[in-house]
């Protein structure tokens, strides 16, 4: 999940999903609520830290964060170095995801249809959004980590893609590269804040609408597909706070196509095995996830 969260336009949702710990995570979190004051006062904290599910949530956002320290240097280089494997990878994990979490709903119905294309709309028009610049002040770290992890956690809207369109993907990742202790945690409180907020109207409708919700989410992750199409022609570029120059506009491209206009390589092959790399993966995942966490 912390590697996925790291790339812009992946989810570690999506990774929670595919791995069987979704659920398990979402009610973990709904739990961290004032109720569990009466399960202190009543049975201890030794029952009221097993109520929580405390060792799963260590072991998974312990995770998490070494995950995202640890390749949040390495990432941003095969971004800059080697995108089309990289993205070929990540758009072969999220396609073969959305066949694993169909096989999940338990009764189709007709009435279904109009949650995906919902989920469909939403995810493609938060991708064709122009991306805003706000500034880095505690105020609007603490609100990006609120904003990123309650997307963090929905399968196929990327946390790091939010964070790119409102313009703090930058100052988060650069202060996680350099080890700056204030930014980090200012982030984390908000984080904090947003999953124990979003996480009991996410667990609710799961375990109330499960269907309609599981329909949805995949749409979700369709819509964000032609965001991480390995083949890109960049139509207008910005500078970052590095005073960097990124990509601000891209097209999709097919390979041939792409190497006609960018005179660069296509890497076809790599990429399809990138994709199908990703799609063993997902099959190996989906074997480890029949375990009972």
């Amino acid at each position: 999940m912390g590697a996925a969260d790291v790339v812009p336009g992946v989810s570690g949702g999506t990774i929670a999903f595919i791995t069987g710990v979704y659920d398990t995570l979402l009610e973990s979190i709904r739990r961290i609520n004032p109720k569990l004051i009466t399960v202190i006062r009543k049975q201890g904290i030794k029952a009221a830290l097993t109520y929580i599910n405390l060792k799963f949530l260590l072991c998974l956002f312990g995770g998490i964060f070494l995950s995202i320290i640890t390749l949040a240097k390495l990432v941003s280089w095969l971004l800059v170095a080697h995108p089309i494997p990289l993205w070929s990878f990540f758009f072969g994990l999220i396609l073969v995801s959305v066949f694993h979490i169909l096989k999940q709903i338990q009764h189709r119905k007709i009435t279904q249809l109009a949650g995906f294309i919902a989920g469909i709309l939403l995810a493609y028009s938060i991708t064709i959004l122009q991306p805003l610049h706000l500034e880095p002040t505690s105020l609007n770290i603490m609100l990006a980590g609120a904003v990123a992890i309650c997307a963090m956690i929905l399968p196929g809207i990327s946390g790091s893609f939010i964070l790119l369109l409102i313009g703090m993907y930058t100052p988060i990742l650069s202060a996680v590269k350099s080890f700056q202790i204030s930014p980090i945690l200012t982030f984390l409180s908000g984080c904090v804040l947003g999953l124990l907020c979003f996480s009991h109207l996410l667990s609710w409708m799961l375990k109330h609408y499960r269907d309609l919700t599981l329909v949805t989410l995949t749409g979700l992750m369709v819509g964000t597909l032609p965001k991480i199409w390995p083949w890109k022609e960049t139509l207008t570029w910005r500078i970052n706070s590095h005073g960097e120059q990124v990509p601000l506009l891209q097209q999709n491209l097919m390979p041939a196509e792409y190497e006609r206009l960018t005179t660069q390589p296509s890497q076809l092959l790599l990429a399809i095995l990138m994709m199908l790399a990703a799609i063993g993966l997902v099959l190996m995942l989906e074997k480890t996830a029949k375990k009972k966490y």
